[in-house]
């Protein structure tokens, strides 16, 4: 059994029936129903290469361990407190050997990571532009979380191109106002669309989610 310290206002929920655990603080970040759909809606081969992009505290990567045990994730997150609770979530679980932390930019991924060599690159972005008319909320890790403060639609988009092998493939979840935005950029970076998915709140609703 593996104990972990856990900081001022940190938690331990479990996840898949307890399988997974991870590692929480709710006065600064969890995961929500967009990572968990980006995670169960990504298709790829058992002993595939991801690479998670702007990836919290690791809850999609930790997700997909449950569905693919032999694949190798690369998760790529800017702020250090958050990269830091994801290591630990990976510690907790045992899945180091499969799960690699980075607390780096993930504009500047191709640098450390390899290009072309990744089969999926999967990724829950900030949604919100800084002029948008969203109002940016006062806790700056929030802030980073949701608005494109450090990296927007397009430095994703470029960078999993730069990521991807040929016939690789890009899961993200955004925004369903962003969509054309999205089609415009991806073919820019010589990627293309081959499913969209919709998710509604609840019946007779519209869309608030696009993956």
């Amino acid at each position: 059994m593996t104990f972990m310290i856990l900081y001022e206002n940190e938690e331990i929920n479990h996840l898949f029936d307890e399988k997974i655990k991870i590692i929480q603080n709710k006065t600064v970040f969890s995961f929500s129903l967009d990572t968990i759909l980006l995670a169960y809606f990504t298709q790829i081969k058992k002993n595939s290469k991801i690479a998670d992009l702007c990836s919290g505290n690791g809850a999609a990567s930790l997700f997909l361990t449950h569905y693919y045990k032999k694949a190798q994730i690369d998760a790529v997150e800017i702020q250090s407190d958050i990269a830091e609770m994801a290591k630990r979530s990976v510690a907790l679980n045992e899945l180091s050997e499969q799960i690699t932390v980075y607390n780096r930019d993930a504009k500047e991924a191709t640098d450390f990571l390899k290009k072309d060599s990744y089969d999926a690159v999967i990724c829950n972005p900030p949604y919100f532009e800084l002029d948008s008319g969203h109002k940016v909320n006062p806790n700056e890790q929030l802030a980073i979380a949701r608005h494109e403060i450090m990296i927007n639609l397009e430095d994703i988009i470029k960078t999993a191109s730069g990521l991807l092998k040929t016939k690789g493939k890009l899961f993200m979840v955004h925004r369903p106002d962003r969509l054309t935005e999205m089609i415009t950029l991806m073919a820019k970076y010589d990627l293309m669309p081959r499913k969209i998915q919709s998710v509604i709140p609840k019946k007779g609703r519209e869309a608030n989610i696009v993956w």
